[in-house]
């Protein structure tokens, strides 16, 4: 098997706490339910500290426990993981088409500002050649 399919599927709620972490960098779980409670007041530190331990079982938080209060960190690069979810994406929902996954984001998930990046940035592909 590839390296990628070893990397654990975050569930929507560990894919949340997991991009908090990407931006704080690490973290204990009083810091990640600070940065939680701006998205979602009614977030406890009991849930938070629940996903956390959750995450750290599944391989996908890497744990500190060398301090009183534990801090996590991503056992996984942002792009390595993000790059593991597209790939399981284009499988089973565009039956291995990344194309079918592009030619749907640029219909319907794409602003014009975004589109235009994107032009330049294969415009300047085809200049490097």
């Amino acid at each position: 098997m590839s390296k990628k399919t070893s990397i654990p599927k975050p569930t929507a709620v560990e894919m949340n706490v997991l991009r908090l972490v990407w931006r704080l960098g690490p973290s204990t779980a009083k810091q990640v339910l600070e940065e939680a409670v701006k998205e979602q007041p009614e977030t406890s530190y009991a849930t938070i500290l629940r996903v956390l331990q959750i995450m750290h079982t599944k391989g996908l938080l890497i744990r500190d426990e060398s301090q009183r209060s534990h801090v996590y960190a991503p056992a996984h690069p942002q792009d390595a993981l993000q790059s593991n979810l597209v790939s399981d994406l284009i499988q089973k929902v565009f039956a291995g088409s990344g194309k079918a996954l592009v030619m749907e984001a640029l219909r319907s998930h794409v602003s014009k500002q975004e589109r235009e990046e994107i032009e330049a940035l294969l415009n300047n592909k085809g200049d490097k050649k």
